[in-house]
């Protein structure tokens, strides 16, 4: 699944495209074909992501909600639209550009009250320039879950994922074991302001790096990562290798259904 700066980059691209256009909006597919007629002829007003969610407004007060879930995909290009193939539930576009989506979890047209309470179930989002640790820490700090489980919840942290949860906890030497009640204001603090510039640089690099400049392939003589994921890291997907600090064997084990990597001797707490 995405992680948050994907999404935000996928809103920036879709802003450029289509805000203050008139759009066409249809489902080749049909399974929203109804929604599609809704906002089909309209000015889009503005896109905006909140964690994992995408939303494009439009001057009818309407939104479109996205969230793409396991294996939602989006196409997007120059020119005319070309003929549809597969499956598409979403088709947006202009005489100058397209937008296709497949596969997502959530493509729904919500009301201007609909769409308020629906980013109230977000949690604060560590790229948005809005958002309020405080309503995070609120929760953390009484908690008995580990700060690894807490990192993963959209309700606290908006748009984290697995290799956001896995380098930010590396990054501070905090277990991701450790119970949130554990975890002292000046410890989320530090973690709080390291999303905030690891995602925010993720959003606009299009990759995720969590690797400092010290610990580059260049300057440590190491060998640079080579992943679909693309970017520089620590811990994740490096089960089995070792630490790029003290050496020792990088950890993986299962928390809630995902993966979860660390390094045991940098992370002892």
């Amino acid at each position: 699944m995405p992680e948050g700066n994907v999404i935000h980059n996928q809103a920036r691209r879709l802003s450029r495209a289509f805000r203050g256009k008139v759009v066409v909006v249809d489902s080749p597919q049909g399974r929203f074909a109804d929604g599609a007629a809704r906002v089909s002829g309209t000015v889009v007003r503005k896109v905006e992501a909140h964690g994992k969610h995408l939303y494009i407004g439009f001057e009818n007060d309407l939104w479109i909600h996205i969230h793409l879930g396991l294996f939602g995909k989006w196409r997007m290009g120059k020119g005319e639209a070309p003929e549809p193939q597969g499956q598409l539930r979403l088709r947006i576009r202009t005489d100058e550009s397209f937008a296709e989506l497949r596969g997502p979890t959530v493509c729904e047209v919500l009301t201007p009250q609909e769409k308020k309470a629906s980013v109230a179930r977000i949690g604060p989002d560590p790229i948005r320039a809005d958002a309020d640790p405080e309503a995070a820490w609120a929760k953390v700090h009484r908690s008995s879950q580990s700060i690894g489980s807490l990192l993963m919840d959209q309700r606290i942290f908006a748009g984290v994922g697995n290799i956001y949860r896995a380098e930010v906890l590396f990054r501070h030497d905090i277990s991701p074991f450790r119970p949130g009640k554990e975890i002292s204001r000046a410890e989320f603090d530090g973690i709080w302001a390291d999303l905030v510039l690891l995602m925010t640089q993720g959003t606009k690099n299009g990759r995720i790096d969590t690797v400092r400049p010290e610990h580059m392939p260049a300057v440590m003589g190491r060998d640079a990562r080579v992943d679909r994921h693309g970017g520089e890291v620590y811990v994740y997907r490096r089960a089995g290798m070792h630490c790029y600090l003290c050496d020792s064997e990088i950890r993986i084990a299962e928390m809630q259904g995902r993966n979860l990597y660390w390094c045991p001797r940098c992370q002892k707490s």
